[in-house]
């Protein structure tokens, strides 16, 4: 059985984004990008399921410049197989992965997609869903702990006031959360080995796939910053001033 695992190389978890001087977006010519928290944990799932003998071949994909390929050579350190780069300069909003994603699960056959729930840049958490209706296939969202046999996949998931346990048929997506697992450490070797492994470049063009979105962006803004706290001296002043200043009840 062949997984296929969606990966986004964004900007670092730990790095502070800054907005561009003319508000049309994030300046990413001098940050520190890496691969997507939430696709970390697909990975390392998918590596975790081929171990216990579930999966038979791990194909990491990604779309998007050059520098992609670093977080595709990571995934391939962790234990991916080989993988696909999807070279493009535009950028992708949830339709058009999900449309990528469809043309190249029908030409591998994977039976299962593993992807994280959301990306930390954009934060849609869209393309799994959607790719799930394209394909008609079952989906399982924001999997905490995941099973397969018999053809099934056993999916827990976090829900409102606790946790939800599903059964979806194979072939399925999955979206991964922060809890599924603790991605594993890429040891210095396996960075080596990775580099031995196969990276198939495809152009966006060649697909043949319609990523024109129907969303644009009109202005990026910083946050308001945020102001000190104050003390007050008496609960009838903290009451008077959530009514009066703050307005909240």
């Amino acid at each position: 059985m062949k997984a296929l695992v969606a990966i986004k190389h964004s900007i670092n978890a730990y790095v502070k984004p800054t907005v561009k001087t003319d508000g049309s977006g994030v300046d990413l010519s001098t940050v520190k990008m890496s691969m997507n928290p939430f696709d970390e944990i697909a990975v390392e799932e998918a590596v975790r399921l081929k171990e216990a003998g579930k999966i038979s071949e791990i194909i990491v994909v990604s779309i998007g410049k050059a520098n992609v390929t670093e977080s595709l050579r990571k995934a391939l350190g962790m234990g991916a197989d080989r993988g696909i780069h999807v070279l493009t300069d535009e950028d992708m909003y949830p339709l058009a992965v999900a449309r990528i994603l469809k043309v190249l699960l029908e030409k591998e056959g994977a039976n299962i997609v593993l992807m994280g729930k959301q990306s930390i840049d954009g934060d849609n958490n869209q393309a799994s869903q959607m790719l799930s209706g394209m394909m008609g296939w079952s989906q399982a969202m924001f999997a905490s702990k995941v099973e397969i046999d018999d053809g099934k996949a056993e999916v827990t998931r976090e829900v409102d006031g606790g946790l939800e346990t599903i059964s979806v048929k194979l072939p399925t997506v999955i979206s991964t959360d922060l809890r599924l697992n603790e991605p594993r450490n890429v040891t210095l070797p396996n960075l080596m080995k990775a580099k031995q492994k196969p990276i198939e470049e495809v152009a966006l063009i060649d697909l043949n796939v319609g990523t024109q979105s129907k969303v644009s962006v009109l202005k990026v803004e910083e946050p308001v910053a945020r102001t000190g706290g104050i003390k007050v001296d008496n609960v009838a002043e903290l009451v008077q001033k959530l009514k009066e200043e703050a307005r909240v009840i």
